[in-house]
């Protein structure tokens, strides 16, 4: 597949699931590799983790009209609104109104954005557990990411279809 792409192709073009799940795959393998055992280092990562969970709800919840669960400490019973998202963000982020005003407003203009972490994380950590099992013991991380990289930015069904040929 690299040498069907053009060099845009591979270095500036993909998608959010390709992109987004990398960046979220090398936050866990930094993880992985202990680069994160420091506390204050690991609660970053928390903290992170807790934004983009807090930014799939309103994702969701703003683009397809849904109506907040009755059973739920927050306007049960309300539609999502860019104003409840805003609120919403601020409650579970503790992250400044500025930037929680920037969240929903970029969040508002990609749809579907927000869940493409971690379902493109998902699917670079099953490829790379499948790599594992067919190649065995002599499997290469750093080779593999070296590869994989190399394909270029892809949606994830072909990115998943192409990093099982690797």
């Amino acid at each position: 597949m690299e040498d069907k792409l053009s060099r845009y192709q591979r270095q500036l073009g993909g998608t959010s699931g390709y992109i987004e799940g990398w960046a979220l795959y090398a936050e866990r393998l930094m993880g992985e590799l202990g680069y994160l055992d420091n506390p204050d280092y690991y609660l970053g990562m928390l903290r992170a983790q807790a934004l983009r969970s807090v930014r799939v709800i309103i994702d969701i919840g703003m683009h397809l009209n849904l109506r907040i669960p009755s059973d739920v400490d927050f306007h049960p019973g309300e539609d999502w609104t860019p104003e409840l998202g805003l609120d919403f963000i601020e409650q579970r982020s503790h992250f400044p109104k500025d930037f929680v005003k920037s969240e929903v407003d970029r969040y508002l203009g990609i749809p579907g954005q927000a869940i493409s972490y971690k379902v493109g994380e998902r699917v670079w950590l099953e490829a790379r557990e499948s790599a594992k099992s067919k190649i065995g013991p002599s499997f290469n991380l750093r080779e593999w990411h070296t590869k994989a990289l190399g394909l270029g930015g892809m949606g994830l069904a072909q990115m998943k279809r192409e990093l099982a040929e690797i």
